[in-house]
């Protein structure tokens, strides 16, 4: 297990230096100045030229890349173009209400979505079954903004239960106003990993019901509560945590597009605004902190399988 942990964590290495490379060319290499952005369509060249200099966008790409990585190394990320803060800062000011949104969606999507696929599967081909397969298909159907909208027409504009839009940080107000904020989205961004988990949990479980052992179970005289989650659930947690952690990582697109239809201000919000004024550092100072995160669950998810089924060995 310790050699297995070693060597995970030093394949991030090359995964995030890749990443860099990857992002730095791609900003560069697609259209748009940051420096004409910046200065406003009524800009002189020569304004524009200042500004690129200041930046220290006139070098040429070799240098600019090595300047940034230099940086990096040091754990600076650079300074935003646009909002003339630190990368760092920004992120810092930001990460709460991504964090808390994603918690929360993913905390909602596993509460409901595992016992629904359990019970479907115990219940294969009735009633439940029918409508999660059902729900299933709408959840993976509707985008993620337009169930937003739908959520924000019906809960907060006609029946006036949860606000439209914003967030309320910890410590500004009250509990019950954090919560009621994250609630409309946390509910819009969970339905589509609702669908996702529900039915990889029904399938899993459904085939772990059919093994020898469950009959044998069942032969004995076990509670069908005992056979269901303590030898059917178990046996087949192993997949199951693996599209937890894969929704975990997706979750990085689904928090840009309701952040921003939510008014939430997070990273994802963050991510929007810096793209819509190519703010070089911030993009790439936000995509690595996501392909961290993303890197770190896979981790996690590695790790986690020999506590779910001792079978496996590294």
């Amino acid at each position: 297990m310790p050699l297995f942990l070693l060597k995970r964590i030093l394949s991030t290495v090359p995964v995030m230096l890749i990443v860099a490379v990857l992002v730095f060319m791609l900003l560069r290499l697609t259209p748009g100045d940051p420096a004409a952005i910046i200065a406003g369509d009524a800009a002189s060249p020569e304004n524009i030229a200042r500004i690129r200099a200041s930046f220290g966008l006139d070098k040429s790409l070799l240098v600019q890349f090595g300047i940034w990585f230099g940086n990096l190394l040091t754990g600076n990320l650079g300074e935003s173009y646009y909002f003339k803060k630190t990368v760092v800062e920004l992120i810092v000011q930001r990460i709460e209400p991504t964090l808390a949104l994603s918690l929360l969606t993913i905390l909602i999507a596993v509460v409901v979505a595992v016992p629904l696929g359990v019970l479907a599967a115990w219940r294969m081909g009735g009633l439940l079954d029918r409508a999660l397969m059902g729900f299933s298909v709408l959840g993976f159907s509707i985008p993620v903004f337009v169930l937003a909208y739908i959520l924000i027409y019906l809960v907060s504009l006609k029946l006036d239960w949860l606000p439209v839009q914003g967030y309320v940080r910890i410590g500004e107000g009250s509990f019950w106003d954090f919560l009621r904020h994250l609630i409309l989205p946390s509910v819009t961004l969970s339905v589509i990993y609702i669908a996702l988990i529900a039915r990889v949990t029904r399938a899993a479980v459904s085939e772990v019901l059919a093994e020898d052992y469950i009959r044998t179970a069942r032969a004995k005289g076990l509670p069908e509560s005992k056979v269901l989650w303590r030898h059917a659930f178990a046996n087949a947690a192993v997949p199951i945590v693996t599209v937890i952690g894969i929704g975990i990582a997706l979750l990085i697109g689904g928090v840009v597009v309701t952040e921003s239809v939510y008014g939430i201000p997070g990273l994802g919000r963050l991510t929007v605004d810096a793209v819509l004024a190519r703010d070089f550092p911030t993009i790439q100072g936000v995509i690595l902190l996501f392909s961290f995160v993303y890197v770190l669950i896979n981790l996690l998810v590695d790790l986690s399988y020999v506590l779910f089924d001792p079978r496996i060995r590294y």
